[in-house]
């Protein structure tokens, strides 16, 4: 996708999420709906969802709210490129997961993946929301930039 193009269509995605969430207080239905929304406006999109952090074992994340294939079910802190976004609480873009030190395979055929933080109001960490794809080197700043601020919009303000 050009990336004149894909700044639009995240410009597009994020005002459609914001109109659909207005107003909803459940977290688990804005991760629903953010998922949703995300994962059908890309085609390099392969897995979209999130990852919440447990709260009986404040150092896991288990699976939540996502549109793809089987998702792992739990993911410790520091394992992983999800496991690596929550502990570190940035942003991890990763251009070929196989050679990611400790990369976890919930599936062979994902390939790149791109993992955010998602803070509440207080700046607690209460989940990561994790993107891969099925080829490689898929995401770039055009992406994290923007995923970054939907996550911000949906969960953070």
């Amino acid at each position: 996708m050009e990336q004149d193009a894909k700044k639009d269509r995240y410009k597009e995605t994020a005002k459609e999420i914001a109109a659909v969430i207005d107003g909803e207080a459940n977290v688990i239905a804005r991760m629903a709906t953010v998922s949703n929304i995300l994962h059908h406006a890309f085609d390099h999109y392969f897995w979209t969802g999130f990852y919440l952090v447990d709260p009986e074992k404040p150092e896991e994340l288990v699976i939540g709210p996502y549109q793809g294939t089987m998702g792992c079910l739990r993911i410790p802190f520091g394992k992983g490129v999800c496991g690596a976004a929550a502990a570190q609480r940035k942003t991890q873009r990763v251009e070929d997961v196989h050679a990611f030190p400790g990369h976890i395979a919930c599936d062979a055929r994902s390939l790149s993946e791109i993992v955010v933080p998602v803070l509440d109001k207080k700046g607690g960490l209460i989940a990561v929301f994790d993107v891969d794809s099925d080829q490689k080197a898929m995401f770039d700043e055009i992406d994290q930039q923007a995923l970054e601020a939907i996550i911000e919009q949906s969960f953070g303000e």
